[in-house]
């Protein structure tokens, strides 16, 4: 059985955290890719990235987030049955990512400044502007030892560090939050109340050939299983798994 994963954020800072992700899930991949053909995940990936942190004040936003979350582990150190060694490893390490990511300069600054990545960023917004007559500086890179672009890569990566601990260790503690649990949607619809939750995750069996399409926020949020094929029909009942986080 092939389980098909989803989520959904349910705010706005949810949203941006998601993207974040995605995108530093690009990067890190794509590093260790060894075609050249691959350059453009990368560069995509990373000025996509760059840009969504020049717009949104990302540094002091995820510290108060990190912040918020210790708040509501510490109240776990006063129940019974719980770990606290556990707990306070994590809180440790909390409160050791928000100190990096506080004392660290201001987000992708060196990358802006960095003389090759501006000369070819601008490129990148035009389709098919990656062309080695458009862009033979580009052109050069690629045809340097993979060894050499791959460190000048991780090179680059390192300066997203912290905001890469950080941002991983949040969502990690955030997805941990609730369990799955098995629901069912009539027709292909489910409603529930989210309880100023901020990430719904959805497990579905493959099988059934339909992906969620989620409408929601903070209070209340609805799921409608769309077939992917179109003019199939979407089964009576459907069985899938949901944690509310």
């Amino acid at each position: 059985m092939q389980i098909h994963c989803y989520e959904h954020p349910l705010n706005e800072k949810v949203r941006i955290y998601l993207r974040l992700e995605h995108l530093l899930k690009q990067l890190h991949h794509s590093c260790e890719l060894s075609d050249p053909w691959q350059y453009t995940i990368f560069f995509n990936a990373l000025f996509d990235l760059l840009e969504l942190i020049e717009q949104i004040p990302i540094k002091n936003d995820l510290a108060n987030a990190l912040n918020n979350q210790s708040i509501k582990l510490k109240v776990w150190l006063n129940y019974d049955g719980v770990d606290p060694i556990a707990i306070q490893s994590l809180l440790d390490n909390m409160s050791h990512a928000q100190k990096n990511l506080l004392a660290a300069p201001r987000l992708g600054q060196s990358l802006r400044e960095d003389r090759f990545l501006s000369s070819i960023r601008q490129r990148f917004s035009i389709p098919g502007g990656t062309c080695g007559f458009d862009l033979p500086a580009l052109r050069y890179w690629c045809q340097q030892p993979l060894d050499e672009r791959q460190q000048t890569m991780q090179v680059w990566l390192d300066q997203l560090s912290e905001v890469d601990q950080a941002l991983n260790l949040w969502l990690h503690l955030v997805r941990q939050s609730a369990q799955y649990q098995p629901q069912s949607a009539h027709n292909g619809f489910f409603q529930n109340d989210a309880s100023l939750s901020c990430l719904l995750r959805i497990e579905i069996d493959a099988s059934y050939g339909v992906y969620p399409v989620v409408s929601g926020h903070r209070s209340h949020f609805s799921i409608r299983f769309s077939p992917y094929e179109e003019g199939s029909t979407v089964a009576t009942n459907i069985d899938f798994k949901l944690a509310i986080c």
